[in-house]
């Protein structure tokens, strides 16, 4: 029988760029669940009246990276996510940076993106947390 070759997503890494160095980045700190962008091939409806016995057409356009979102335990005063030069920062800004989502077996996936979404949840029984959205924008680096 097979063994499995499954690799446990504990340890995967997100990390946010500073702007300055494309090489200088800083891990995100307090990620919880993380749904990494999902690439996608944009099609188009080329359906004409000349289309072999009225068969749907379609035709591939762009390549979109789509969005990236992930939990976070909020600290307010956590660099990564404060309002002075973290995510929330970055999104009042409107800053485009560069992201590294970094899996366990060392593939890493880097890309450019703005945070579209910051949503603090504060539970009357629970931790602060938040919501927080990445829209991927341009060409990423998949290896």
């Amino acid at each position: 029988m097979p063994v499995s070759t499954a690799i446990a997503a504990w340890g995967t890494l997100l990390k946010v760029g500073d702007g300055a160095t494309p090489e200088n980045f800083t891990t995100i700190l307090q990620v919880q669940d993380l749904t990494p962008p999902a690439p996608t091939l944009l099609m188009e409806d080329a359906t004409t009246h000349s289309s072999v016995d009225g068969w749907v057409e379609d035709r591939p356009t762009n390549l979109d990276m789509g969005d990236c979102s992930f939990g976070i335990m909020y600290v307010p005063t956590e660099s990564t996510h404060d309002a002075g030069t973290g995510l929330l920062a970055d999104l009042v800004a409107q800053t485009r940076r560069n992201f590294q989502l970094l899996y366990p077996d060392t593939t890493t996936w880097s890309f450019s993106a703005y945070v579209t979404k910051f949503t603090p949840k504060a539970p009357a029984k629970g931790l602060l947390r938040a919501d927080v959205v990445l829209n991927v924008t341009g060409k990423p680096t998949l290896a």
